[in-house]
């Protein structure tokens, strides 16, 4: 079996986020995600691989196959095109909140933004519990 490849490092996520966002905007965005994301979850931000700023972190086993790893609670990532939320596993009553979340489009298992402002911190934040909530339950 593959061995994961995205584990949680000691690189520093402000000299990331300085490097790795394209523009001053993001820039922002992605310092009010990690003063948001930390004062929320109580968890500092840790790097997770390259790209991927995580807050706390859970040890899963899949169902479908014999993969297990550690991953973070919420996270994101300030990518070129857009940021990409870590903070939605589809658990019930995620597809409601969505409704309020603003302008966004969705991957396969992250929210893509252009700018924070395009979407309701409040609800983001609802997200956020609900999905730390699932994920602690599941795989406590």
């Amino acid at each position: 079996m593959a061995e994961i490849k995205t584990k949680q490092t000691d690189a520093d996520v402000l000299a990331f986020i300085h490097a790795f966002a394209n523009n001053q905007q993001k820039i922002d965005d992605s310092l009010e995600l990690v003063k948001l994301m930390q004062d929320f979850t109580g968890f500092p931000p840790k790097m997770w691989g390259a790209s991927i700023i995580g807050f706390g972190k859970y040890h899963y086993k899949s169902d479908r196959s014999k993969q297990e790893g550690d991953w973070p609670l919420i996270g994101f990532s300030p990518r070129k095109a857009a940021i990409s939320l870590y903070v939605y596993t589809g658990c019930a009553g995620q597809d409601e909140l969505l409704k309020d979340l603003g302008k966004f489009t969705m991957g396969k298992a992250c929210i893509y933004v252009k700018k924070l402002s395009d979407i309701n911190l409040v609800t983001l934040k609802k997200l956020m519990q609900s999905t730390i909530d699932h994920l602690q339950k599941k795989y406590s």
